[in-house]
């Protein structure tokens, strides 16, 4: 049985337990002050070693190196210079379709003219590319979509499998793209040009692809991969791409499965820099952002590499080649020039299914160590961390009460206690930070930390401590019992925070969450301080085990920081452009709490080491409301600054009309459509001079009329139309082109089916927007018969993206419906056609209107019409 005890004091502050059994002079706490300078110590390491090894870079080489066959960032800075000065590369414009092109077969002619001969070969092919396929609920068409590709080859290979390296060189509207992704072509162009003039050999081709149609939903690398006369033989790729601009570039994606592919960049890439955390993350579609990879992964195994850093200037009008440093195309060139020459001369191409041994575990640490291994290897690891750790903290019990002369049983009691509490505190980590950002949601405050980032520290960091010291700290001014000394009570409530995190690392390991690691580093590291403590029997001598405790959190917490901190950096300009029908601050927020919780989890007890430890709860408490003050009361909270942290304002000059089915027109109005890209909206415009007087929701529109009657861009205008905003316009809008309908032939072709042929001719971007009323079933048409199939889950509306490249023609298209009566003559469906003019800036007042925005707006907006007609 065990002996019962009162866990607090009475209310005279005197304990209902008798004398202390067991009492150590060396608990003696340090002063007050200490506890400050302890949590500022953990603090100044964040700044002192994550931040200069997360930003380090090598020296970029220059053209007095080229001797040496190395990566020449020098030499691939003048092509990216070249490639970003062409500006907007959208498909089917001149820029893209003529210049660039031009541009790349001149470079890669000029590199086959230098190639050594005697050592190698170079094919170099243009082709266009026509198809369709389904993507975000949106049937994705193209025509006359370019791809450049060169394949190199070593006179004496007799492989067939081919090692596949894509990058794309179109970009966004409004855009030069130097980061996305002419960074990426400028590279692939130098690593061409120097394994072309090497005296070393590899066993496997490579073809280097720059594909012309990326950013409207991956048609170049889908007609690539699908129909190139190469895609056969294509075994494994590395897809490079961007999501910001300069700094290193990360290893987004791994697979699926084929783990050698990450044994590979262990062994070949100088600065690795990658995490499953990562990978998982974007893989749950929670980021807005996709790839070609998305394409070539169904196909053969990859990497998928990517930019990452200063995704504020992603797609816009700054994404300059004067961000990038010479030392960022270093980095990424030299990493990707070791990997190619190691793919290219991997066995493992040649039957990559006898390799496929299920997906990989990796991360980085601060850049200079790269660990992998494989998901088995990870499951035991996990499960060995938690049980060595439940072992463990049993053994330190049981030291405990014999130290202490009190039963097992009895310690274990007063876990219980501090578990309950500890669980609180983990609790409480994370509710605090996100209830500030529900708060400051409410009040019209999001995106306060957007251009600040040292706001994160005070409104979600802070916070967050507070939650994870408050509990515990309460419990060990009231608590008073002396048969266990204060020491044991703190390593008891370490204990507490190291169970949780073995049932969590249990619970996700069972539930097959790879980056389960990020709970295991830091309990791997505090088992093995537990472990020599208890060894050297510093376990036992007051607070002498805190020292080896303190050293071994320093890797852990580095590791932690460093992961969390990239994760803010990666989320939050992506946040800038995510819509605005959720509180995306709640992103950040549980990130900075799971980031405090896995970097500190394990120090905040020790402040009970100091006298007074409330005082650095009141410390935080502090800073935390002078944050919060400083987010809404001060300019330093307000989340936009002119070229580096900008409002992205996207909006359509729209011309729509109405046609009935007598072919009478019954609307014809003009206005701008906004698709606000944060959760803002318009509000950071209110008081400046853009006159949005008349701007209304278009839900209502959306209720009543097929696709809100409006031309929806793409499948992001889609998702986000009921947040959508109008802003009608008395003056006309006069789009610069015509985007024509034809109707080539009504064919009845039995008592119940009719079908209808189409001629459609526009700009590049056009969408058909195609709905049946309720009595009508489309049987057949010139789309995907699988989209027929799974219709998309709004309302019965098909969406039909229609894209070209360098062939206009028009587009022919056939749709076949049933309808049991069988009669024809009245309305059977609505067809609604929108063209976009993207590129073009519109009329004199579209434009003036434009030029109304502040500096720290950053506007993408076009010319649009829209047709709804009624057969």
């Amino acid at each position: 049985m065990c002996d019962k005890e009162k866990l607090i004091c009475n209310e005279s502050g005197r304990s209902f337990v008798e004398t202390p059994r067991y009492v150590d002079k060396t608990e003696a706490k340090l002063p007050w002050y200490f506890a400050t300078g302890f949590l500022l110590f953990w603090g100044l390491l964040f700044f002192a070693v994550v931040i200069p090894f997360f930003n380090r870079l090598p020296t970029a080489k220059t053209m007095e190196d080229s001797k040496d066959n190395v990566f020449i960032a020098e030499r691939a800075y003048k092509n990216l210079y070249t490639l970003s000065n062409i500006g907007t590369k959208m498909i089917g414009s001149t820029e893209n379709e003529i210049e660039t092109v031009q541009y790349l077969l001149k470079e890669l002619n000029q590199i086959k003219t230098d190639s050594l001969k005697e050592y190698f070969d170079i094919e170099i092919d243009v082709s266009q590319v026509s198809g369709q396929f389904l993507y975000q609920n949106t049937n994705n068409m193209y025509q006359g979509v370019q791809n450049v590709a060169a394949k190199l080859t070593s006179k004496n290979s007799k492989s067939n499998s081919y090692l596949l390296i894509n990058s794309h060189f179109d970009s966004k509207p409004e855009t030069p793209s130097a980061g996305d992704d002419c960074f990426m072509v400028a590279t692939m162009l130098e690593i061409l040009r120097v394994m072309a003039t090497t005296e070393q050999t590899f066993e496997n081709p490579i073809v280097f692809l720059f594909n012309g149609a990326e950013e409207s939903s991956m048609l170049a690398s889908h007609g690539f991969v699908n129909q190139h006369k190469w895609a056969p033989n294509l075994k494994a790729v590395i897809n490079l791409d961007a999501a910001g601009s300069g700094g290193r570039e990360i290893l987004f994606q791994s697979g699926p499965k084929n783990s050698w592919l990450v044994d590979y960049y262990n062994s070949h890439v100088k600065h690795p820099f990658g995490h499953t955390l990562g990978e998982e993350i974007y893989q749950t579609g929670m980021l807005p952002s996709d790839s070609d990879y998305t394409q070539f992964k169904t196909h053969m195994p990859g990497l998928d590499i990517g930019q990452c850093v200063n995704g504020f200037i992603y797609h816009t009008k700054y994404d300059k080649i004067d961000v990038i440093p010479q030392e960022s195309v270093q980095n990424t060139g030299e990493n990707l020039l070791g990997l190619v020459r190691g793919l290219s001369n991997a066995t493992e191409l040649h039957n990559s299914e006898m390799h496929n041994k299920g997906n990989a575990i990796y991360f980085d640490f601060l850049g200079i160590y790269f660990i992998h291994y494989s998901e088995t290897t990870g499951i035991y690891l996990n499960y060995s961390v938690a049980g060595a750790t439940i072992i463990l903290i049993f053994l330190s019990m049981s030291r405990t009460a014999a130290v202490s002369n009190i039963s097992t049983c009895h310690v274990m009691r007063w876990f219980i206690l501090v578990l309950i509490i500890q669980l609180i505190s983990f609790v409480l980590g994370l509710v605090f930070p996100a209830l500030v950002a529900h708060v400051f949601d409410n009040l019209g405050l999001s995106l306060t930390y957007f251009s600040t980032p040292l706001l994160v520290i005070g409104l979600y960091v802070c916070p967050s401590l507070i939650g994870l010291s408050l509990p515990i700290t309460m419990y060990y001014s009231i608590q008073c019992n002396r048969k266990i000394p204060t020491a044991y009570h703190i390593q008891l409530s370490l204990h507490a925070q190291a169970f949780i995190l073995a049932f969590i690392a249990i619970y996700f390991t069972a539930f097959g969450l790879r980056s389960t690691y990020i709970f295991v580093i830091p309990l791997t590291f505090y088992i093995v301080s537990l472990t020599l403590n208890l060894m050297t029997t510093l376990h036992d001598r007051g607070y002498a085990w805190t020292g080896l405790h303190k050293a071994g959190q320093v890797i852990p917490f580095l590791y932690s920081c460093y992961l969390f901190y990239l994760i803010f950096v990666v989320l939050t300009p992506m946040l800038g452009r995510s819509g605005s029908s959720t509180n995306h601050d709640l992103k950040i927020a549980v990130v900075a709490a799971v980031g405090t919780i896995l970097s500190f989890g394990f120090l905040v007890p020790l402040i009970n080491t100091f006298r007074r430890p409330s005082f650095v709860v009141l410390s935080l408490l502090v800073i935390t409301a002078l944050s919060m003050y400083l987010a809404s009361s001060t300019q330093i909270g307000f989340p936009y600054r002119p070229k580096t942290n900008g409002h992205r304002v996207s909006y359509l000059h729209v011309r729509k009309t109405f046609y009935e089915y007598d072919g009478s027109l019954s609307r014809d109005e003009s206005g701008y459509l906004f698709n606000f890209q944060d959760r803002l909206e318009e509000k950071p415009l209110l008081d400046t001079n853009v006159d949005l007087t008349g701007l209304v929701n278009i839900k209502t529109e959306c209720e009543k009329h097929m696709m809100c009657g409006m031309p929806l861009y793409d499948y992001r205008f889609v998702e986000n139309r009921l947040q959508s905003k109008w802003l009608p316009r008395a003056e006309p809008i006069v789009p610069p082109g015509v985007t024509t309908l034809e109707v080539l032939r009504k064919t009845i072709l039995n008592s119940t089916t009719v079908q209808f042929e189409f001629h459609l001719m526009g700009p590049a971007q056009m969408s058909l927007f195609i709905e049946p009323y309720e009595d009508v079933t489309i049987m057949d048409w010139s789309f995907l018969r699988s989209y027929l199939e799974k219709p998309p889950p709004y309302p019965l509306s098909y969406h039909i993206f229609f894209n070209y490249g360098i062939d206009s023609s028009p587009l022919k298209f056939f749709i076949q419906i049933s309808k049991a009566n069988g009669d024809f003559n009245v309305p059977l469906m609505q067809l609604g056609v929108s063209g976009h003019f993207v590129g073009d800036k519109g009329d004199e007042q579209s434009m003036k209107f434009a030029s109304s925005y502040p500096s720290f707006s950053i506007v993408a907006s076009w010319p649009s019409s829209y047709q709804r007609y009624i057969f």
